[in-house]
């Protein structure tokens, strides 16, 4: 696998070998009530229960066993709003290398928080006016090796263990999935759960799901080509807010996926909100997309078995509390 070429399903199983007893393989779970309200059989994936409090863990780690001793005792450094950052954080604390990580100011200060806690140093940068290469260069010039959020084939390949788990866990409960949604920014969680997903079923459909305003892969698997977000808007799921997909995710998703559902910060709200009532979870706006999605009328849910990823839970009691009293 180089740093180009998409990863396939051996990369992920690898990938999976070395998460092994590392990673939480967090459970299916599923509400009546909710079940109920939707004619359908929801099984939700709850990565909120991941080590670092998401999914990232599992890419970040992945891509630091790639590199060789060499490499990772130059250091290593990221960019991200959070997630990503705590999953590189916690990687490198464990291989004992240094790290450095860009974050937007505006990041949400639980997130910075624990992103120091781990030992990793932080670089804000004004997520509107800065150029995220620009800021993480001078590391790089130093010798530093990146480790990007989503558009990296040993990132894929470690969120794709989700789908593996996945696959597995349904197989194990005598069921067939007829589609997965799962949250989708730049496309390494969907892409990498995909290519798991398609290799088990292939006739299970993959839908992404993004925030209004912030349906880049929607529109451009719509297009036929990366297409970029305009300019001006903003959402309450911070975690998957990129300006455009990646190459390597979008020739995997080009394939892949069966489309894209944008939903509106109104609905995450209520999906977050429904998270905490009939699943006692606490899931951030952008790990909650795919919940709110099922209300979305895009997908036929009648009588069929759907798996929504619910990505991250990683969100201070302050926004929290608002945004339920709010919902």
């Amino acid at each position: 696998m180089t740093a180009t070429t998409p990863p396939g399903i051996a990369d992920i199983r690898r990938a999976a070998a070395r998460l092994s007893g590392l990673i939480v393989e967090t459970p299916l779970i599923e509400s009546l009530e909710l079940n109920k309200r939707f004619g359908a059989r929801i099984l939700f994936k709850p990565e909120t229960l991941q080590r670092t409090g998401s999914f990232k863990f599992r890419g970040a780690y992945n891509k630091l066993s790639s590199l060789s001793e060499e490499e990772r005792g130059r250091g290593v450094v990221a960019f991200s709003s959070g997630n990503h950052a705590q999953g590189v954080a916690a990687s490198a604390a464990m291989f004992g290398v240094k790290a450095v990580i860009a974050m937007p100011a505006d990041a949400p200060a639980m997130k910075v928080g624990n992103v120091r806690k781990m030992g990793a140093e932080v670089v804000p940068f004004d997520r509107f006016r800065d150029d995220r290469m620009t800021v993480v260069g001078p590391y790089i010039e130093r010798g530093m090796v990146l480790v990007p959020p989503f558009d990296d084939p040993a990132i894929i390949a470690g969120q794709g263990t989700i789908g593996l788990e996945l696959m597995r866990q349904v197989e194990a409960l005598g069921v067939s999935l007829d589609a997965v949604l799962v949250p989708c920014g730049g496309g390494g969680l969907i892409s990498g759960i995909s290519v798991a997903v398609k290799d088990a079923s292939p006739g299970t459909a993959v839908w992404a799901v993004e925030p209004e305003h912030f349906d880049d892969t929607r529109r451009s698997l719509a297009a036929g080509a990366r297409v970029a977000n305009e300019p001006g808007h903003s959402s309450i799921c911070d975690a998957i807010l990129t300006a455009e997909p990646g190459v390597i995710t979008f020739e995997i998703n080009r394939t892949n996926l069966a489309g894209g559902i944008a939903v509106s910060d109104k609905a995450t709200a209520q999906a977050m909100r429904d998270a905490m009532a009939y699943l006692k979870l606490v899931v951030e706006p952008g790990g909650c997309v795919g919940l709110a999605a099922l209300s979305s009328g895009e997908i036929k849910l009648a009588g069929k078995c759907v798996a929504v990823v619910l990505s991250g839970g990683n969100v201070d009691f302050g926004t929290y509390a608002g945004i339920m009293a709010a919902a």
